[in-house]
This record gives C-alpha cells, structure tokens and sequence, in this order.
C-alpha cells in the first residue's frame, strides 16, 4: 500500500562543485552555497510532516580532497553548528552528528557535543548530520560492538542475530528511511547508510544541490506516495517474475 508521506528522508547532497564550476566560481562558494540550503530543505520537511532528515554532508571518504577543500568544510561545519544550533533548539529540532569523531579537530568535536546538548530536548523533529561517515564502517562498527560482548562472555556467539546487530547501528532509535533522495544527477548510494536504506525508496534528481529546494522535495515526496512498498511481499502488484519480490 502506498504511503503518502515518508516519516524519514535522507538525501545525498551532491553537486556543489559543478554548481560552481558552472558559474566561474572556486568550489568554496558552492559548498557555502549548498549549506544555505540545509535550513530551507529543513522546514520543507517539517512543513510537510517528514520526522526526521538525514543529510550526508562528508563521508568517510572525502577526506581524499585536497587539503584545503577539506579545512573549507570543516571550518564550515563548525561555523554551521554555532550558527544554527540555537535557532534549532527555539523550533524543537533535535540535532546529532553520526560517524566517526577521532578525525575531527577537538575544537570541532567540542562544537558537536554543543550543539547536540543544545537542541537535545527537541521533540519537533531529527535533523542527523552524517559527518566522516560511511556505512561499511557503520557496519563493522556494530559487528565490533558484539563482538566485544562475546569476549567478555557477556553475550553467546549463538545470540548474535540481525535484530542485535540492528541495534548497535547509527540511527536505530529513528525509524528507518523510507526515501533516499540524491541530488546532481548521479545514480548511486556511495557508501551512504546501506543498512538503513535496505527497503528504501530510491529518487534521482538532475538539480545540483545549491539548487534544490521545496519543487525537488515535492517531487520526491509525489514520486514516493506512488511507490508500491512490498518488503519482500506481494503488494499491489502481482509480480511473478520479481524472485526477490523487494
């Protein structure tokens, strides 16, 4: 049965470069000019009943960049959290950063751990922030989680189950997402929370990031309230020929 409105959407920002490659402009003005979007996209979410966004702002790895790239984005993180922490936090949005920390500067990290702090009393909605994230890592975050449980004796090998190590992935208290949107035109998932999106709905969309707003967020919402969402069932459609039935 088709479900009108996703409750979690998670949306691969792409393309600020060739947003500004297009314009003469260095590829700082179209990381700035992506991250100007993150506030309006929010409120489109909220204003259409979406619970929780997720938002891939720097993977695992990124860090390949050039170095100045990556201190651009990082100085920009930081200014991002002392920016709109507290404007968050006055509209009950709830804000957390998943992924790895031990890269970050400590004064970075400390910005993290403010801004989470600052807007954890949010009951409105989630905004998540995948920071040096990547879902291998992800994965074998949880799997080294068990595991130690199983050295120290605290849990049998025989226990480890899928619903076990679900819970030791990022995000496990959210619901999981129904709509994976990528923006740019490029039709992949790069590593970006493979465990979440098992039964996700996938959106492509040609606009580059710095473009996207409240038209591409409807459009992804219109192309998911038609989707026949099956999980491995037959649904709507009667499709013999799906082995997987996904």
């Amino acid at each position: 049965m088709a479900e009108s409105v996703p409750r979690h959407i998670a949306i691969i920002m792409d393309g600020n470069g060739r947003w500004a490659a297009r314009r003469g402009k260095p590829a700082s003005a179209g990381h700035r000019a992506g991250a100007e979007r993150i506030r309006d996209v929010l409120r489109a979410c909220r204003d259409r009943g979406v619970k929780a966004l997720t938002l891939f702002a720097f993977s695992s790895e990124n860090w390949q960049r050039p170095p100045r790239e990556v201190e651009l984005l990082m100085g920009m993180f930081y200014s991002y959290l002392g920016r709109e922490a507290e404007r968050m936090r006055e509209e009950g949005v709830r804000l957390r950063v998943i992924g790895r920390r031990d890269r970050f500067s400590p004064r970075l990290v400390k910005a993290i751990e403010r801004a989470e702090a600052l807007t954890a009393g949010g009951s409105e909605g989630d905004l998540v922030i995948a920071a040096d994230y990547g879902g291998h890592w992800d994965i074998a975050n949880a799997a080294r989680q068990l595991a130690e449980q199983v050295e120290k004796g605290e849990l049998a090998a025989a226990d480890v189950t899928e619903e076990r190590l679900g819970m030791g992935i990022q995000l496990a208290d959210l619901p999981p997402v129904d709509l994976l949107i990528r923006s740019s035109g490029e039709q992949r998932i790069s590593n970006f929370l493979l465990w979440q999106t098992a039964y996700s709905e996938f959106f492509f969309t040609d606009v580059l990031w710095p473009d996207f707003g409240e038209r591409e967020i409807d459009a992804a919402i219109a192309a998911f309230s038609t989707r026949d969402r099956r999980y491995g069932g037959r649904g709507n459609q009667c499709d013999l020929g799906a082995a997987s039935g996904a």
